[in-house]
């Protein structure tokens, strides 16, 4: 009996400075398939494998999606909405991560509230765990959920970064940063 030699994936890698360090963009096929800070390399390493087995990352000159990003970061908040993602999660996770890109720029969600746009409203944990594997930070926006009671929460980039994002795209739009809970 012959095992098959599967050869790994092929990924471009672009790099961009950012206001928050730099930040690492692996593409695959015309859309991003992990964002992460440099200083979470390893996680962004045991993600890839996660999602698509034995990976390579081959060095790419800054393009579209560093462009987008730099556009966000200097203010235009919506210049990352429309870029496209391949996460290869659960399907779970992915519709997870799906309701993640319906949060509008400026608002945030409970894990609740979006346990319950998932159809799973007992599912807080759930999507947190999610959230907490989602493999593009940023573009998927899981730094847009927050405790119930409004407490910044868990942000595998650190919640000084989270807490950053927040308050970058609150600047950048007429919403508030907080939803006040009725």
């Amino acid at each position: 009996m012959s095992l098959a030699v599967t050869a790994p994936t092929q990924l471009k890698l672009e790099r961009l400075k950012s206001p928050l360090g730099e930040i690492f963009i692996a593409s695959l096929d015309g859309a991003i398939c992990n964002l992460e800070f440099a200083d979470t390399e390893e996680r962004m390493q045991k993600l890839l494998a996660r999602h698509f087995g034995a990976v390579e990352l081959a060095p790419a000159k800054a393009g579209d999606f560093a462009k987008a990003l730099k556009a966000y970061f200097e203010g235009d908040v919506h210049a990352i909405d429309d870029l496209p993602v391949k996460t290869n999660g659960t399907p779970y996770q992915e519709k997870a991560w799906a309701a993640l890109r319906r949060i509008p720029v400026g608002e945030t969600r409970s894990y609740g509230e979006q346990a319950r746009d998932v159809g799973d409203a007992n599912g807080a944990r759930a999507v947190g765990l999610a959230n907490h594997l989602n493999p593009v930070g940023i573009v998927v926006p899981c730094h847009r959920v927050i405790g119930a009671d409004g407490s910044l929460t868990g942000y595998a980039g650190g919640l000084d970064r989270k807490r950053w994002l927040l308050e970058h795209e609150a600047k950048h739009t007429t919403l508030p940063l907080f939803r006040d809970k009725k």
